[in-house]
């Protein structure tokens, strides 16, 4: 088994080389769920497989006996190379850097925050958060400009758009008024609470109003 891994890690490592000098924005087909080309981490873990197998094909003794004799010793081994394996994961980011990252701002605070820097969310994170709610999806069909103003009132921030109410000979200019709460964000927020007014852009009447 230990020669057969090695065998296995060595002809990975080729594909790899070859893969990166071939094609080089192409998949290296490393994980099942990505099409990521090949990166530094691909090749390490290739390496590590042609190293614990040659490793496991030169060991005078099987590793059980071996982790009889220094349990210990054994365990701080696979701790190792647990963690070796998950700092080699195809999407770091995703499963212990952004987390670890969240953690530490809930533990110590935003590093801005002593040095007086403003807290308020930026209107692109606002927009981005308003064009993921159900509210936007229902009214996007009268949208037909991008932002056109934006105020904060009373903890509600405003976003205008241009749009057109009705079809046909009915069909009139409006003004589309998205009220979302002004501190939210996607980092404390998946479904915001979203006002929607639509006004009419002539006499400023009301056309129509949900929350």
């Amino acid at each position: 088994p230990g020669a057969a891994a090695a065998v296995l890690g060595a002809g990975f490592l080729g594909y790899l080389g070859y893969a990166r000098a071939a094609a080089p924005g192409s998949s290296c087909g490393c994980t099942a769920r990505q099409d990521t080309p090949p990166t530094w981490r691909a090749f390490v873990r290739a390496a590590a497989v042609l190293a614990g197998g040659a490793a496991a094909a030169l060991a005078q003794r099987p590793w059980w006996t071996a982790a009889a004799r220094q349990p210990a010793a054994a365990v701080c081994l696979v701790l190792a190379a647990a963690a070796v394996l998950t700092a080699l994961r195809a999407d770091p980011d995703r499963w212990w850097r952004m987390p670890l990252r969240r953690l530490r701002l809930r533990i110590a605070g935003h590093p801005l925050t002593a040095t007086g820097a403003s807290a308020a969310v930026p209107v692109a994170a606002t927009i981005e958060l308003l064009e993921r709610s159900r509210a936007w999806q229902g009214a996007s069909r009268v949208v037909r400009s991008a932002l056109l103003d934006h105020w904060d009132d009373g903890g509600w921030r405003i976003l205008q758009f241009a749009g057109v109410y009705g079809g046909g000979a009915k069909a009139r200019p409006v003004l589309v008024l998205f009220a979302v709460d002004a501190a939210a964000s996607l980092d404390t927020v998946r479904e915001p609470a979203v006002r929607v007014s639509v006004i009419d852009a002539d006499s400023g009447a009301p056309v129509m109003a949900t929350e």
